[in-house]
């Protein structure tokens, strides 16, 4: 392609809307336009790294005998109604488009596929026969993000390869999810990333076991924490850890002592010249069930531990049944404003205990008018995995914890819905697993007219704590050499809803500690076993002739995504360095003069050989300083760059490898063997 009869706009200065490096590059060497709020137009340059990208991923798709289909964008709200996700995506999470076609039929636009791949194999798969199947798309997939940002890394239309595999049995499926763990490894090993498989928390695709793959970038939303014996990668919101150990405490009698000013951990420790191992920390959470109850969470955590709210939701989700719900819409850390809508008196903020009174929860709490979808308009969408964006824990009491890391994401919703009634009684019998086997007291509105109650869950890293410190339920407030099964019950729930960090000791083996690095999750599979099927009706004949459910398996790749977390790890202060295997081109021909009559004929030569060979080629034939040439040439990324200049006077060319500035000085006719030797050495 020559860049005088191409679509090449560059820009000298970062765009405004851009924030992170690789959005500022792709805009900035013509890669991509912005459209609208999340929407991209992908220029030619952009679309070939995407092709490119593409082929990679149905080649080693193809490989493990998947089927590729194209599946269609607009999807019933019946089907998402049917397997039970759709307030779930439409009010919950809130990323799905919704509308009504003029028949006043529901639609949404399909952020993911597992309704409609599951509704094809209802209908298509009788016998077992016929198992195991495993169809992939590579398609476009909307999300209406309440905030996107970082350019094609969180858009609101994006490409995406989603593959769906059917199993007689788990075996089988774990047989197909670790033929896919490979193929995503070879898809990133073969675009030139460096990577991580981690274990990953599933979200609302459900399921039992999920693996996250993340391209290491210092810009990645997600956290890692791995140890350096490589047995153990896990997302922040899935990893699990041995926190260090609790110094004992030294309080020896239980009193109450005025602490004033002490509404952080921080604050409260040096005033009594304490370790935050010692204190227990009372963190208020406002979950909202689809239901439409309001349920009050009080966790009690060792003080020096932050609540990881992925893991909280999850042990909430498994409680839905105990509130007449599915799942969880809203989780968020109520505040002021929040509070006045069901609270009866105002809260000891920065000094609750463990036992604060029930008492402080109106009877009756008022239910605030519902916006568009059947959620508050004022509040914002939960993100993955359920939780609100960078909303940080509360400590002690509420309060925020001065050294408690932001978590994923963005803002506290400052005004979230009510339900009418109540929360779990925690002193009630525990079922199997820790969940109440019956219905909870509710409050008015609920059943049984119950007063509301708090429900109160314990972290395992207070749960062996002896005269600790924590809230009094009094401002200014604390008391010390407090014990459980004492001066305060031990909540009958005791659950890992801390958050593991870097530090601590791994569980597989404590000698080993935890490292923390920066990824962008670009894949992600799933083992959904029957989730689907069940809700679904998606069943099949076993050999014997009975009807059984389809197990399935789920496994995305965000192919834009990659595309722009290669140009967040490899770029230098001159622009895009692509790896060779998924660069627009391989090469770039720069005329410094295109006056000179022996420059431009060598570069017709080159540019000629160069495509005939197979070698991708731009010739850079504008009439253009050489300087902006060059400057163009190392902005847009092009692994290697052939100037035909000065050194013609000898029979050579100058190469220059984008990725190391290396320059060399080929005789021409030996630049096409050249650059077919690094071309093959760099994707291999």
């Amino acid at each position: 392609m020559r860049l005088s009869q191409m679509l090449f706009v560059t820009l000298r200065e970062d765009p405004a809307e851009a924030e992170i490096p690789s959005h500022k590059l792709l805009l900035r060497a013509g890669y991509i336009r912005r459209i609208g709020s999340g929407i991209y137009a992908y220029l030619p340059l952009m679309w070939r790294v995407l092709k490119k990208v593409s082929q990679i991923v149905r080649e080693e798709m193809d490989a493990t005998g998947a089927q590729e289909c194209l599946l269609p964008q607009l999807q019933p709200a019946d089907l998402w109604r049917e397997s039970g996700r759709w307030d779930t995506y439409t009010q919950a999470e809130g990323i799905m488009f919704a509308l009504t076609d003029r028949r006043d039929t529901e639609l949404g636009l399909g952020p993911t596929h597992e309704e409609v791949i599951t509704t094809v194999a209802k209908d298509m798969i009788r016998s077992y026969r016929q198992l195991p199947t495993h169809l992939y798309q590579i398609q476009t997939k909307f999300r209406d993000e309440i905030r996107p940002r970082f350019g094609l890394m969180r858009g609101r239309e994006f490409i995406m390869k989603d593959g769906y595999s059917f199993h007689t049995s788990e075996e089988s499926l774990k047989k197909t999810y670790q033929d896919m763990a490979q193929a995503y490894s070879n898809m990133l090993r073969r675009s030139g990333l460096q990577f991580r498989a981690v274990d990953a928390d599933s979200g609302a695709i459900g399921g039992s076991g999920s693996q996250e793959f993340m391209v290491l970038a210092e810009a990645g939303e997600d956290e890692v924490l791995y140890t350096e014996d490589g047995q153990y990668a896990a997302n922040l919101e899935k990893a699990v850890s041995i926190p260090a150990d609790a110094e004992p405490s030294s309080f020896t009698t239980f009193e109450k002592r005025e602490t004033p000013g002490t509404e952080t951990i921080e604050k409260l420790c040096k005033f009594l010249k304490c370790s935050p191992t010692q204190v227990v920390k009372n963190v208020l959470y406002e979950a909202v069930y689809d239901s439409g109850m309001t349920v009050l969470v009080l966790v009690s955590l060792r003080g020096d531990q932050d609540v990881n709210q992925v893991k909280l939701l999850n042990e909430l989700t498994k409680l839905a049944g105990n509130y007449q719900a599915k799942t969880i819409l809203f989780l968020t850390v109520p505040d002021a404003e929040a509070q006045q809508k069901w609270a009866a008196k105002s809260l000891p903020l920065g000094y609750m205990a463990p036992d604060v009174a029930d008492d402080y929860i109106a009877s009756n709490p008022p239910q605030p008018p519902l916006g568009k979808g059947g959620q508050q308009d004022s509040n914002p969408p939960l993100g993955k995995g359920g939780q609100q964006d960078s909303n940080p824990p509360l400590g002690n009491g509420g309060q925020q914890d001065s050294n408690s890391p932001l978590g994923k994401g963005g803002q506290q919703d400052s005004n979230p819905p009510l339900g009418k009634g109540g929360q779990q009684d925690s002193n009630s019998p525990l079922g199997k697993g820790g969940q109440q086997d019956s219905n909870p007291p509710l409050g008015k509105g609920g059943q049984g007219g119950v007063s509301p109650k708090f429900l109160r869950l314990v972290d395992r890293t207070a749960v062996d704590l002896t005269n600790f410190v924590t809230g009094s339920n009094e401002s200014g407030y604390h008391v010390v050499g407090a014990n459980w099964g004492k001066e305060f019950d031990l909540p009958n729930l005791a659950v890992d809803v801390r958050k593991a960090k870097k530090g601590d000791r791994a569980v597989h083996n404590p000698e080993q500690t935890l490292q923390t690095a920066r990824g962008i999750e670009v894949g992600h599979i799933f083992q959904l076993g029957t989730k689907y099927s069940q809700a679904m009706g998606a069943t099949y004949t076993n050999e014997q002739g009975e009807e059984m459910p389809l197990v399935m398996g789920c496994y995305g790749v965000g192919v834009s995504r990659l595309a722009q977390s290669a140009v967040e790890q490899s770029y230098d202060k001159d622009g895009i360095i692509w790896p060779v295997a998924i660069a627009p081109y391989h090469v770039i021909i720069s005329i410094p003069n295109i006056s000179d009559t022996q420059q431009m004929e060598v570069a017709e030569k080159l540019y000629a050989e160069l495509n005939q060979s197979g070698i991708e080629t731009l010739l850079d034939d504008r009439d253009e300083r050489a300087g902006v040439k060059f400057k163009d040439a190392d902005l847009i990324g092009i692994p290697y760059r052939i100037v035909p200049g000065r050194s013609l006077k000898s029979g050579k060319v100058e190469v220059v490898e984008r990725s190391t500035h290396k320059s060399q000085e080929i005789i021409i006719e030996e630049v096409n063997s050249t650059l077919k030797q690094w071309i093959k050495e760099a994707i291999q």
